[in-house]
């Protein structure tokens, strides 16, 4: 019978898949990679000797002959790994003269002092990362590109270096920031302290700017959401510059609230409408959640305000005969769960809740899944800000940005029942 290969049952049972690919485009380019990065340093030399290789001086016309800074003397192979793939280098070396008459190395600004690989490559191993990929997989996963020359250790250093950016990202001033709306949630996630998995709260800020755009502010890592957690976080804000928001939309926390009522009195907050649901489902037997949640629903997203008046009155005498605790537990939001009722109707979606964060956690959530446990407590606040810095995630506009504008009324909703 006629077979398609011509190689042993063997060889072909040691071989991986994709090795014998053979793609004459790519081999080629990367053999021209070589003479290119070397043809660059040698001319980045030349212009530090102010002369070419094997030249003596330059001529400049009207003017004496520049004078030589420095002599050559060979050539060192330097390993350097592109997206190109890795490649050997011959690297030339050189003496340069300085003003005070002695001599230094030579040191290209092409290619770094120590560095293995270009910024390109660095740039798509931490994306790679970011994109829900464990050090050992980014291995695998980049293998074809890099030729097996990116282990573990390559891709933890590389990640490392982008700690430096995390750090001027945490201190960089706030003042000419004209955020209007501040949205204020946190987390849990698993981290290694101590030699010992642990779960720590990370605290997230983000604003709404006027044009209506959203932007990460803060984020920290903490023991708890506890009054001095939040107070931590919305202190650092003030302190680099953050003016005072219009409106603050919470998730309903106690600590959470007893620090915005110490550092802002009078602001208007907003109660997240999802996470009370779902504080009513928790007060209730689970033969009643579908009648609760339709009632809720029903009265969250009435088309008026007087409508949703109207239905909450309505939702309270119900619910103090059939669960008294559910009742109790709407009664306990107070106004601050209406509060996007004094805001013009087409914000009312954007208000209502504090989604925009919860996004935010899920796909941090996922990112982290293939890692049950975290480095340590700043790596996991570093993720969630590289997950947007690197446009990993990106956040749109808030709905109904066009009126944000016009300001909001003073009458709250009518709490009688």
């Amino acid at each position: 019978m006629k077979t398609d290969t011509t190689k042993a049952a063997g060889d072909v049972a040691d071989e991986k898949l994709f090795d014998n690919w053979f793609d004459p485009v790519e081999t080629g380019l990367r053999a021209k990679v070589r003479g290119f990065i070397e043809t660059m340093i040698e001319e980045e030399l030349d212009t530090a000797l102010s002369r070419p290789r094997y030249g003596r001086r330059l001529e400049l016309t009207g003017k004496a002959a520049a004078p030589i800074v420095g002599h050559r003397h060979g050539h060192r192979m330097r390993s350097l790994t592109g997206t190109f793939g890795p490649t050997q280098i011959a690297v030339p070396r050189a003496r340069i003269i300085g003003e005070d008459g002695k001599t230094a190395e030579w040191k290209s600004k092409s290619l770094r002092a120590y560095q293995r690989r270009t910024k390109q490559a660095e740039a798509l191993i931490a994306g790679a990362y970011l994109s829900g990929t464990n050090t050992r997989r980014v291995r695998r996963a980049l293998s074809a590109v890099f030729k097996g020359a990116v282990g573990k250790d390559v891709v933890s250093r590389t990640w490392r270096k982008v700690k430096g950016d995390w750090d001027a990202w945490n201190a960089r001033s706030l003042k000419d920031e004209p955020i209007v709306r501040l949205i204020l949630d946190g987390t849990v996630v698993r981290v290694r302290l101590d030699k010992k998995a642990t779960s720590i709260s990370l605290l997230v800020a983000l604003g709404v700017r006027q044009d209506g755009q959203k932007v990460l502010l803060g984020v920290k890592n903490m023991g708890g959401e506890s009054e001095e957690a939040w107070r931590a976080l919305l202190d650092d804000l003030v302190k680099r510059g953050l003016k005072t928001p219009e409106l603050v939309i919470v998730d309903g926390a106690v600590g959470l609230e007893k620090a915005l009522a110490a550092l802002w009195s009078d602001m208007p907050v907003q109660r997240c409408t999802v996470h009370k649901h779902r504080n009513l489902l928790a007060h209730a037997p689970e033969r009643l959640h579908d009648e609760i949640s339709a009632d809720y629903k029903d009265m969250i997203y009435a088309g008026t305000k007087q409508e949703i008046e109207t239905k909450r009155k309505a939702f309270i005498h119900k619910w103090r005969l059939k669960c008294k605790a559910v009742a109790d537990s709407l009664g306990e939001a107070g106004d601050k769960l209406f509060t996007f009722t004094r805001f013009p109707k087409s914000q009312w979606k954007s208000i209502r809740t504090s989604n925009a964060i919860e996004r935010l956690h899920e796909e941090f959530k996922r990112r982290i899944k293939t890692q049950t446990v975290l480095p340590s407590a700043e790596t996991a606040a570093m993720l969630f800000w590289a997950l947007l810095a690197s446009g990993q995630i990106t956040m749109r506009k808030v709905d109904g940005w066009q009126s944000l504008a016009e300001k909001p009324s003073d009458q709250i909703i009518d709490l009688a029942a």
